[in-house]
């Protein structure tokens, strides 16, 4: 809610999504009105009588017409993945985000929160405790980074006295309701397809999906033109980096699948990667591929974020635990050990 407890009316495009989905309900539990902007129609938000509007980032058009009447927007929508087209990553992330921010000034909407990632400074070395002055890389391994960076670098340029803007780098988001993350950890962990790479105990930070959504309403109430918020982005995590296949194996243990023990050396993992890319880009094979030089840095390597921005500035603090996020985690993989 705003000011003085009035109600708002929030777009939150890809609303059907894991982390979309999950702020639309803390919007909704709140009180606030909320129109959903995804592809698909999802029982879930109809069960909470949001208002779902279906279309296409893209669309430009669209993208306008579903932020009519709208006080705010948070652009959560956005093509994830290790593996894809540019073009297909170009249009869903930086022109999508363009139309995003036309409909923001279209319609005279003054409050913008972007959902980008940590991944948009990632150059492949240990990130350890840095905060938000670390630069973009000259180079990227993968798409994806790529052009959320650029997605993120427009939404900042457009920050101004029309528009207030803040982008969000949540990092490895994970929960109940969780499509990407923890159903690849559980499918390749029951296949014994996982491999630690290396033997560092590199700390990893992740964040359970409801500290992320909270920190998105949170820093929606702070923001307006020439507020302290406007204009930046914050990294969000729980604040409890581990080891990141302990992570992973506490995550395992949560679908009752035995933990990973067996390794290979970083280097041999870059030079699957390569090969890898090769054999699929050139073969255009179906379906991502086993392992890409992106993901073996990203296995191999720290990542680790200072959050103390968006705690001073915000108020941002994790308020479900990585111990209690597992306990919520494994009580919603009980039904779906069996399929």
């Amino acid at each position: 809610m705003g000011e003085g407890g009035t109600v708002l009316k929030a777009l939150v495009t890809g609303g059907g999504g894991f982390l979309g989905g999950v702020i639309v309900r803390m919007l909704h539990e709140r009180g606030d009105k909320v129109r959903s902007f995804s592809r698909g129609e999802y029982p879930a938000l109809a069960a909470l009588g949001v208002e779902q509007v279906r279309g296409g980032l893209e669309d430009r058009d669209a993208v306008t017409a579903a932020a009519k009447g709208c006080d705010l927007v948070f652009h959560v929508a956005a093509k994830a993945g290790i593996w894809g087209s540019y073009h297909d990553f170009y249009q869903a992330n930086v022109v999508g985000t363009e139309h995003v921010i036309a409909a923001c000034l279209n319609n005279g909407i003054n409050k913008l929160v972007y959902t980008s990632s940590p991944s948009v400074v990632f150059d492949g070395s240990d990130v350890e405790g840095c905060n938000e002055s670390l630069p973009y890389p000259a180079f990227y391994e993968a798409n994806y980074p790529a052009t959320k960076a650029l997605a993120e670098q427009l939404v900042l340029a457009a920050n101004s006295s029309e528009l207030a803007v803040t982008s969000l780098r949540p990092h490895l988001i994970w929960g109940p309701g969780d499509n990407h993350l923890v159903p690849r950890i559980i499918a390749k962990g029951r296949a014994g397809k996982l491999r630690r790479i290396g033997s560092k105990p590199n700390l990893v930070d992740t964040v359970y999906v409801d500290n992320a959504a909270r920190a998105h309403l949170q820093v929606a109430d702070l923001l307006s033109p020439g507020s302290c918020v406007a204009g930046k982005c914050y990294f969000i995590s729980n604040d409890e980096p581990l080891p990141l296949w302990e992570m992973v194996n506490r995550i395992l243990a949560a679908a009752d699948i035995l933990p990973v023990t067996r390794s290979i050396p970083p280097k041999l993992a870059v030079a699957v990667g390569c090969i890898c890319e090769a054999l699929w880009g050139t073969l255009r094979l179906k379906g991502e591929p086993p392992m890409t030089r992106f993901v073996a840095h990203e296995l191999a390597t720290a990542h680790w974020f200072d959050i103390s921005a968006a705690r001073r500035d915000f108020g941002y603090h994790p308020e479900v635990s990585i111990d209690e996020g597992l306990l919520r985690l494994r009580h919603w993989l009980l039904p779906l050990r069996n399929k």
